[in-house]
């Protein structure tokens, strides 16, 4: 394969016609249409070192791996670089991905999460198993054990850059990547030494300080990357610690190039609950109230992987990558009847691989095998008797190996100058081996029946399945075209499915009495045509998908796992980028949507049927989006000013209440006082509104939100040395 580096990062100031597409905010699937090359050119590095291949001008492309000409990808990517994550200097992850089109990380209390992709917000299992999150394409948490929270593990705000892939990933992707891929890039060695501290202040006793160094010698180079923040948290008895690391080292010797990456997390959180009552975020009694002082999170992370990566003389290239992970968390379930506690942690192991194999100068083939195996243990345990159906004690306590092999195939054909279609497909089984600890059966930890001693009613509401073997067998294909008509019009379609197996937690953490969970995999079907280019000083990115999505796994009304759920999305997703001005660049990124559910179903607590066909899913907004206007008068100086819209959505299956959505106006200032100094000053929430995180309704609690934080004002220095 031919060495590809396909320029993207958008730091370098090019003052001139290609200034528009090399903008630090605009998808990377216009990279090469700027860069100047026709559709069949490349651009390549010139020698193997590290100064010579500085990632600074390269991407790694999250669709396949590998570094290809973004204009051929017909996948939907968007990507948020350097100078963005430097700017923004987001306190939650929520903060920097807001401006991609069609994302919404919802922000729970300190670093607790969910994500939207092409979706509404999801929540229990499905809401990570939905979602590829990655580390440098290797995934946060192994296949089916993710953790609903698992971007907090991740350094993102000392990262390179962040990749979004938006919708089914391709035939390199593992099955959690059914509505999109989050992919965290580490930032390269510099060419030469450098080292950098930031501290930096806000309100509620917020600290953070940040630290780097990095440096390169002949064809070897590392960056050790550090941070540690400190939040007192705005509401009462709430706040975090949580410290970061992320090392990487480098290698490009004459035929092969390694990239090894070492990275952790600490998190110790003192957790918040929702305020309770209708429009309880307008409050200014309630809104700053912890209905749950004593919850709390404690996570721990480490992550290793080895990036190995051969290029032969006549363009074939192979990669490997070998990994480790292990983690582990106990937090407190604040929002179960009984607050009992989990105790989870995982230890996982695995192999990605592909070989990419030139049969002509208009067709490759690539190829692959990816493994993993996983050892990993839940326990719940509880302090005292909630009622006869909840009694103290242990209530789950099992351990679960698995292993995944999967096989994969992609085949790119440059069918004339401008055409390009693009065929993959993969293979995939997950097989889980269950050990019970405790004792099986609807029964308290003793083995004793749970009685009513009014009624006569038996049953616990926790039920353990005996050990069993699960296996799940799945096949996924996807198409592509690209067509390059102009540098003003290109066009590409595709064609994808997704899948994923049930998580760990929705086969063996049953509820009621529930003794077997017949569960089979999610599917999904997706279609998706795309326009982009650049006419005068306007760049374009839209996008329009239809999705369809079957066994969708819901909970019943004793608290099941069923997986008879049909749901259905679409929309338009959009990004513009126009610099009217020498000083001036304005940019917008949105989606209008709807996600719908597409069968009945039914509620949690409730033996009634509920006519949920056609309505809208809960967490579902119909429209979201960001503006961002930018003045540099100068080369040292930075000023952002960013809106932020999100619109109205229900909270309940029966689109019965609703939260009637909020906008929010952000400034932010950046000034490089010296080659030495710089500082940087955030204004968040500029008008003070009150508004949630997110919104939410429970049959037993009413309406219930995160609530926003006011408007609040943040501080930084950086000195370079």
């Amino acid at each position: 394969m031919m060495e590809i580096k396909a320029v993207i990062e958008t730091r370098i100031r090019m003052k001139s016609k290609n200034t528009l597409c090399l903008h630090r905010h605009f998808p990377v699937s216009l990279a090469l249409i700027c860069s100047g090359l026709s559709p069949g050119q490349t651009l390549l590095a010139a020698e193997p070192t590290v100064s010579d291949l500085a990632p600074l001008d390269t991407i790694t492309v999250t669709a396949n791996r590998i570094e290809e000409p973004i204009a051929v990808q017909s996948s939907s990517l968007s990507v948020v670089t350097e100078d963005e994550i430097e700017l923004v200097s987001a306190v939650h992850i929520t903060e920097l991905l807001n401006r991609v089109p069609g994302v919404w990380i919802t922000r729970g209390n300190g670093q607790e999460h969910l994500t939207a992709i092409r979706s509404p917000v999801l929540t229990g299992a499905g809401s990570c198993g939905s979602f590829y999150a990655a580390e440098d394409g290797v995934s946060v948490r192994p296949i089916g054990f993710c953790n609903v929270n698992q971007l907090f593990d991740l350094n993102s705000e000392q990262a390179g850059r962040v990749e979004v892939l938006r919708g089914p990933g391709t035939s390199f992707h593992h099955s959690d990547a059914v509505h999109g891929v989050i992919n965290v890039i580490s930032l390269a060695p510099a060419q030469s030494s450098e080292s950098s501290v930031a501290l930096e202040a806000g309100p509620y006793d917020y600290g953070r300080v940040k630290f780097t160094t990095s440096d390169s010698s002949g064809r070897l180079g590392y960056r050790v990357s550090v941070n540690g923040a400190s939040d007192g948290g705005y509401q009462d008895d709430s706040g975090y610690d949580q410290q970061k690391f992320t090392a990487r080292f480098d290698y490009h010797g004459a035929n092969w190039f390694s990239k090894t990456l070492l990275s952790g997390s600490n998190l110790n959180q003192e957790t918040a609950g929702y305020v309770v009552g209708t429009d309880a975020y307008k409050d200014e009694d309630l809104r700053t109230t912890n209905p749950n002082p004593e919850a709390y999170r404690d996570s721990q992370a480490v992550r290793w992987q080895t990036h190995f990566e051969r290029s032969f003389s006549d363009d074939r290239t192979l990669v490997i990558t070998p990994y480790a992970r292990y983690s582990d968390m106990a937090f407190l379930m604040h929002f179960l009847p009984g607050q009992p506690t989990e105790e989870n942690g995982q230890r996982s192991a695995g192999l990605q691989s592909s070989y990419r194999l030139p049969l002509s100068s208009e067709l490759t083939l690539t190829q692959g095998i990816d493994l993993e195996l996983t050892d990993a243990y839940l326990k719940q345990t509880q302090g005292e008797d909630f009622n006869w159906s909840i009694p103290a004690g242990k209530q789950y306590d099992y351990q679960v190996d698995a292993r995944m092999v999967a096989a994969f195939m992609t085949v790119d054909y440059q069918a004339t100058e401008r055409l390009s279609f693009t065929a993959g497909g993969r293979y995939e089984t997950l097989a889980y081996d269950y050990d019970n600890r405790m004792v099986s059966g609807n029964t308290d930890e003793n083995g004793a029946p749970c009685v009513n001693v009014g009624s006569g009613a038996t049953g616990c509401r926790y039920t353990r399945p005996e050990d069993r073997k699960d296996d799940f067998e799945n096949i996924s294909v996807n198409l592509g075209a690209v067509y390059h008509l102009s540098d003003a019009f290109i066009t590409s379609g595709r064609l994808t499915q997704g899948f994923r197996p049930p998580q760990a937690t929705e086969l063996y953490r049953l509820q009621s009495g529930q003794l077997i969970a017949n569960l089979d995999s999610e599917q999904v079907d997706s279609a998706e045509l795309a326009f982009k280019g650049t006419v005068g000083d306007v760049s374009y990115d839209v996008v329009a998908y239809y999705m369809e999505k079957s066994n969708v796994i819901f909970q019943s009304s004793q608290r099941e796992n069923l997986d008879n759920g049909e749901t259905r999305h679409y929309g338009i997703e959009y990004q513009f980028f126009w610099n009217f001005a020498d000083a001036w660049e304005l940019t917008a990124g949105g989606a209008l949507v709807r996600h719908q559910y597409t069968n009945d179903v039914t509620a949690p607590g409730s033996s009634e049927l509920l006519h949920t066909d056609g309505k809208d899913m809960v967490s579902a907004p119909r429209r979201m989006g960001s503006v961002q206007l930018n003045w540099e008068p100068g080369s040292a100086t930075r000023v952002e000013l960013q809106w932020v819209s999100m619109g109205q959505y229900y909270t309940d299956l029966e689109n019965l209440h609703r939260y009637d959505g909020h906008n929010l106006l952000h400034l932010r200032l950046a000034h490089q006082i010296s080659d030495s100094i710089g500082v940087g000053l955030r204004a968040t929430n500029l008008t003070d509104e009150y508004y949630a995180e997110r919104a939410d309704y429970s049959g037993f609690a009413g309406d219930r939100y995160f609530v926003g934080l006011p408007r609040s004002v943040f501080g930084d220095v950086q000195f370079n040395f």
